[in-house]
Order: structure tokens, then C-alpha cells, then sequence
């Protein structure tokens, strides 16, 4: 009996349920019921839209890949498919451009360029088998130089005129009594002090290395103070001397000369030919 006077109910139940603000515990179990299945709900939500956005992902992979192919198919089909020869051109280009990388870059020396064989020659071998250019003898016998330039012009000239060795050095003598081998000019004769000259003499009108005379015949004044001209004039007179080559030096410069001192050619003859053969060394 309950203190309010109301009997106990027969079939109550036998464990009373306890009211709470929250609600019974059956109410409670529910409620924990539903949010686990929410959980799971949203949990297979989220792993959905994960598998979602990876399939759009992947998605658009394939499709740029599958753009680029057909862009790739586009420009061989428009280009047409290479034939079997261009392939093979291909192969052999790349081929080449290996091969080419694979090579070492040209040395300095092998890039140098070479002589052409029109190039003169400059290596030491060439210098030395070059033959020397020919040289002016240094004086001899007692000469300065003036002197043996006039004694080279005086062999010079016989030599293009042909005369031999023995005429060179009756000329060398001749001039060297003469003039002791110096163009020398007249003080008689104005006239030749215009031209080149190494001295003045006053021997009448005589002029020039062999001391000739334009009143004589001999030729004009100026061709006279040319040692060229002189000498043709006085070898040319010397070979016109029957038996020149066997005299004495002295007799054939005399038959020549015809001075008023025969006999002071021949003291010349010893040097005159020592500058022959220094100007012409023998066998030349």
C-alpha cells in the first residue's frame, strides 16, 4: 500500500524505470543509437567524396594524356606517316649527331691552319739552303771604298763586253796610274764639274777614271765622267791592239795611252789583279 492509500499494482514492473531530465535510459539508447549510425554516415560520406575527387583527378589525367596522343595522331596525320626512307634518314641523322658528340673537340695545332704550298718556304732548312745574296767585296789592296766601286764598274763592264781576265786587269791598271782610280773632272773644263766627280785634276782637258780627252776624240765631256762609257771606250781601243793579250801590261796600256811615262803602268799590275780576283774570284 502506497502512502497515498492506493494499492500496489499486481504486474508493476519489477525494476521501476528512473525518470531524468534527459529522458529514460531507453530514450538514451536510442539517441546513442542514432548518432553512431549519423558517424558512420557521415564517415562513408567523406570517404565517397575522397574516391570522388580522386576519380575526377584521374579523370582529367587520362584526359590530357589522351589529348596530347591525339594531337601528336593529328600532326602525323597531317604530315602523312613517314615513308621508310625517311625513317631510315632519321636513324642515321641521329646516328651522325652521336657520333659526333662522342668526338673530341680539334686541338689547337690540328686547327692551325697549314701552309699553302705556294707560301715560300720559311723553316730554318729553306734559310740555310737559300744561296746568299751576293755582296760587294770589301776594298782591297789599299783601296777606299770610292776606289773599288770604280775598280767594279771597270769590271763590270769588261765582263758584259766579253773581254778576258787578262783586259780587266790591264784596265784596272791604267786607271790606277791614271787617275789612281777616282772620276776626277778637269779645272780646264767646267763643263765636267757639273757631273758627278770625285776630285779636279789639271792634266789640259783629260777627265774621267782613265784620263781621256774630249779634243782627242775620245767622246763627249759628260759620257766621258761615266766610268761605263770610259772603260768601253778604252777596251775597245785595247782590243783594236794586235797581240794585246802577250804584252807586257805596261806596253799594251801604253799603245793605248801613249803617255809621256810608259813604264809606270806595270807597278800597278800586282794589285789590279788582286781586285780582279776579289771581285771576280778565278774560275768565274
Amino acid at each position: 500500500m502506497r502512502d497515498d492509500g492506493t494499492l500496489d499494482e499486481t504486474y508493476a514492473p519489477s525494476t521501476p524505470s528512473a525518470d531524468t531530465e534527459d529522458g529514460t535510459s531507453t530514450e538514451r539508447t536510442t539517441a546513442a543509437s542514432r548518432l553512431r549510425a549519423y558517424a558512420r554516415d557521415l564517415t562513408g560520406r567523406r570517404r565517397a567524396q575522397l574516391a570522388l575527387a580522386t576519380g575526377v583527378v584521374c579523370c582529367l589525367g587520362l584526359t590530357a594524356v589522351v589529348q596530347v596522343r591525339d594531337e601528336d595522331a593529328g600532326a602525323t596525320t597531317r604530315g602523312g606517316s613517314p615513308s621508310s626512307a625517311e625513317l631510315a634518314q632519321r636513324a642515321e641523322q641521329q646516328g651522325s649527331s652521336r657520333s659526333l658528340d662522342r668526338t673530341a673537340a680539334p686541338s689547337a695545332s690540328a686547327a692551325a691552319p697549314t701552309a699553302s704550298p705556294a707560301d715560300p718556304d720559311t723553316t730554318a732548312s729553306a734559310r740555310k739552303a737559300a744561296p746568299a745574296r751576293p755582296t760587294d767585296p770589301a776594298p782591297v789592296a789599299g783601296l777606299d771604298e770610292d776606289q773599288m766601286e770604280n775598280a767594279e764598274a771597270i769590271v763590270r763592264t769588261g765582263r758584259k763586253m766579253g773581254v778576258p781576265r787578262r783586259g780587266l786587269v790591264i784596265a784596272v791598271a791604267t786607271a790606277m796610274q791614271e787617275s789612281n782610280l777616282y772620276n776626277v773632272a778637269s779645272g780646264v773644263l767646267p763643263e765636267s764639274q757639273d757631273y758627278p766627280h770625285q776630285g779636279v785634276g789639271w792634266d789640259h782637258d783629260s777627265v774621267g777614271l782613265f784620263q781621256q780627252r774630249s779634243s782627242s776624240g775620245w767622246g763627249p765631256v759628260g759620257r766621258l765622267m761615266d766610268p761605263e762609257f770610259a772603260t768601253r771606250q778604252f777596251l775597245a781601243a785595247l782590243q783594236q791592239v794586235p797581240g794585246w793579250q802577250g804584252m807586257r801590261l805596261t806596253d799594251a796600256a801604253q799603245a793605248v795611252q801613249v803617255s809621256a811615262y810608259p813604264e809606270h803602268y806595270q807597278q800597278h799590275e800586282w794589285r789590279a789583279t788582286r781586285v780582279v780576283d776579289a771581285i771576280v774570284p778565278a774560275g768565274r
